[in-house]
């Protein structure tokens, strides 16, 4: 597997010094950058010579939206900010173009409102939809990812499900646009991660995945597989049986706990649930499902147990 985690869960270091430090851990191959967030400091010719000595490669740019986005970003009231946001959009897909990567991750955190009658649903969409498309072409060469997130910082987030992001991909039409999973965000929205990655990956749009868990109220970002352990079982058997070959990205917050630590629980934790079903077969758990039987289904649980 190719694993990836959270740069800023690492505080009190430089970008440079981060890249150096979880180079250290066995199983980490990639990693995703925010822009300009970690660019700030040090040059892409800085970062990129990081990662290629420290045998790394860029996965994902993730463009991020702050201050003046913080009432919308591509769907902004005011075509100058939503043109901003446009440009920093295309500003990662150079970015990501230089450091090798291939994917640009877009979660757009501020896009959404707080109130009724706060916001033209129809007029947004559209705009949002166009921006998508015109970000599309310029990052051609790229696959472009919505991550959706139910709510925060907005009280309704305007992309908010695996829904409506695939009926945002299905109205853009790129080819090159499609969904990144993030496993937190969907216990948010009390959604069954595995049912929604199943629809993603149907219609071949998965292409990204942020693991991590949580207790469903709130973007916790705990420990794979800490809490909703069958769950991220199950998450895991759907990625293995469509194939996924992408990065997997740890988005997980260890706030009292030591990162590097963490990191090395969260690829532990990986190959144990990877571990497990193989050890049971991916045709026999696909005969248990076929069953839709909830007792049969008891048994993988059990299995797991001994």
């Amino acid at each position: 597997m190719k694993f990836a985690t959270r740069i800023n869960s690492f505080k009190s270091m430089s970008i440079i010094e981060t890249i150096d430090e979880i180079a250290k851990v066995s199983g980490l191959t990639h990693v995703d950058l925010n822009y300009p967030e970690h660019f700030q400091t040090h040059s892409v010719k800085e970062i990129k010579e990081a990662l290629e000595r420290n045998n790394l490669k860029l996965n994902a740019i993730a463009p991020r939206f702050r201050s003046q986005f913080v009432n919308g970003e591509l769907g902004h009231a005011d075509p100058e900010i939503s043109r901003k946001a446009i440009e920093l959009c295309k500003q990662s897909v150079n970015v990501c173009r230089e450091l090798g990567g291939s994917n640009i991750i877009i979660w757009l955190g501020n896009e959404g409102f707080d109130y009724s009658f706060q916001l033209n649903y129809s007029k947004v969409w559209k705009q949002v939809a166009a921006a998508f498309s015109e970000i599309c072409e310029y990052g051609a060469d790229l696959k472009i990812s919505i991550e959706y997130k139910p709510f925060q910082p907005r009280a309704y987030s305007f992309i908010s499900s695996y829904g409506d992001t695939l009926l945002m991909v299905n109205d853009v039409g790129a080819s090159n646009l499609g969904v990144t999973l993030d496993f937190c965000h969907m216990l948010m929205k009390a959604e069954n991660p595995s049912y929604g990655l199943s629809l993603v990956a149907e219609r071949d749009k998965l292409y990204g995945v942020h693991l991590n868990d949580g207790n469903k109220l709130n973007d916790d970002g705990l420990i794979v597989g800490s809490v909703n352990f069958i769950q991220s079982l199950e998450f895991i058997f759907y990625l293995k049986k469509y194939n996924y070959s992408g990065v997997i990205y740890f988005d997980t917050f260890p706030v009292r706990e030591n990162p590097l630590e963490e990191l090395k629980a969260n690829i532990a934790m990986y190959s144990k649930l990877d571990s497990l079903i193989e050890h049971m077969g991916l045709h026999n758990l696909q005969s248990i499902i076929d069953k839709n039987d909830a007792i049969a289904a008891q048994e993988i649980m059990l299995a797991c147990l001994k």
